[in-house]
């Protein structure tokens, strides 16, 4: 049995998020990511101008007259939330952690695709995968995604994007939408990237707090001592110095311009999600862009 605690901010999450759904993103959800392939529905008489490529051939001659396949859009879709559980993401300058934030984005993303009948599943990550859900249709499924984001114990501190996209890759054989959640402060995943990109429709959402870039304008005379929550490093640091800034300036760039090559040169979705600002008008961003593109 969960704790009543835990359970409450669970079914706080549920209200919010599926008031957001309902109000906002639902229809926003069905006009973006529509179903990807075809499925049969029925055969009906030939009608001047239909492809012949249709023609059931077997009803044709059973009948003595051409019948077509008739074919509708297959709806049904799954969502696979792919969750960066590294100790980064308990960080947290203002109200909330990059975690929790997560948590909300991927509670709006499992009821939107509930609301739409689609499946959704995900896969927690540090350095090595972690926990996997099957992709489900049910209230509960969405729920227990919910629960685990929120108190999930990680094994490891540390981050490994590729070992997560390929896990992904190997686990999820049908075609799906991904969405890959992280501060992205990592690196060299470009390989695992591309080989799921061109597969898999990615998209990628990238949590940044904003103490992590404004630190050094904030603090430019202050001695500080730090610990690596990935590494548990003692670092200490005093931002007077001009070639320790010039360290974390170079370090914050290497992390964004390595991304956004990739962003790039795979024509991928990024979705840049500050703590400190609300996130609905991002995601709406990220939802007309993408119908306008499909369009």
């Amino acid at each position: 049995m969960l704790p009543q605690e835990i359970l409450k901010q669970i079914r706080k999450i549920e209200f919010k998020t599926n008031k957001i759904v309902n109000e906002i993103f639902a229809g926003e959800y069905l006009s973006v990511f529509k179903g990807r392939g075809m499925e049969f529905e029925e055969v009906r008489e030939y009608i001047p101008g239909d492809d012949i490529r249709t023609i059931d051939w077997n009803v044709t001659a059973r009948y003595g007259k051409p019948f077509v396949k008739k074919f509708v859009e297959e709806r049904e879709l799954t969502i696979m939330l792919l969750l960066d559980m590294s100790a980064s993401q308990y960080f947290g300058s203002k109200q909330k952690t990059k975690s929790e934030i997560t948590a909300e984005i991927a509670s709006i993303l499992a009821f939107s695709a509930l609301k739409n009948n689609d499946k959704v599943g995900a896969i927690i990550f540090t350095d090595k995968p972690e926990l996997y859900l099957p992709p489900k249709k049910s209230l509960s499924h969405s729920l227990r995604i919910i629960r685990e984001v929120l108190y999930y114990k990680p094994k490891s501190k540390k981050t490994n994007i590729s070992s997560a996209l390929q896990y992904f890759y190997n686990v999820q054989k049908k075609k799906c939408i991904a969405f890959l959640f992280s501060d992205f402060k990592d690196e060299n995943y470009e390989q695992s990237l591309r080989i799921v990109a061109k597969k898999y429709d990615l998209i990628l959402l990238r949590i940044i707090d904003p103490l992590e870039t404004e630190i050094l304008t904030n603090f430019s005379n202050v001695y500080f001592e730090f610990k690596d929550i990935e590494t548990d490093e003692d670092i200490s640091i005093y931002f007077a110095s001009k070639i320790i800034k010039e360290k974390y300036k170079n370090k914050l760039k290497i992390y964004n311009e390595y991304l956004l090559q990739m962003i790039k040169k795979y024509n991928l979705d990024l979705i840049n999600i500050n703590t400190d600002k609300p996130y609905i008008e991002e995601l709406l961003k990220f939802f007309y862009k993408r119908e306008k593109k499909c369009r």
